[in-house]
């Protein structure tokens, strides 16, 4: 009898892999703009994925390769509430060997290329420098 193709074990639980799905189709305006200056290699020649399973959490962005996470927050991520669960999925990645950058809808909105340069930076190993903007928070340090 001949081998059938076995059917693929997927390491992502169904459920997080659908809500993976249903998020990236609806991207906010901050996320796209991110999205067009990261995706297809546009960004040193990296690979991102968008809104890609890590463990238990969706990142908004992630480079393998680089380790890097990106993470682009809207107002309520500023609320107490939410600051603590995103202290928790901050330490959670950072565990799996992850930076973390935060950056605001603001930020993005106003200074695209400042947060592509602080992207393209944490990639290289080197903190983000003042004169790109710098306006994301990067859970390591804090900012």
């Amino acid at each position: 009898m001949p081998d059938l193709p076995k059917a693929p074990t997927w390491q992502v639980p169904t459920k997080l892999r659908v809500r993976s799905r249903a998020v990236r189709r609806g991207m906010t305006d901050a996320e796209r703009i991110v999205w067009y200056g990261v995706r297809a290699h546009k960004l040193n020649g990296a690979s991102f994925r968008r809104q890609a399973p890590i463990g238990p959490f969706i990142v908004d962005f992630v480079c393998h390769d680089a380790r890097v996470a990106v993470e682009i927050d809207g107002g309520q991520h500023f609320e107490a509430v939410h600051e603590k669960r995103d202290a928790r999925r901050d330490r959670f990645l950072a565990d799996k060997g992850y930076r973390v950058l935060r950056f605001s809808n603001l930020d993005v909105m106003k200074n695209r290329t400042g947060v592509l340069e602080a992207i393209a930076d944490a990639m290289l190993g080197a903190s983000p420098s003042p004169a790109s903007g710098g306006g994301g928070r990067d859970s390591e340090s804090g900012r």
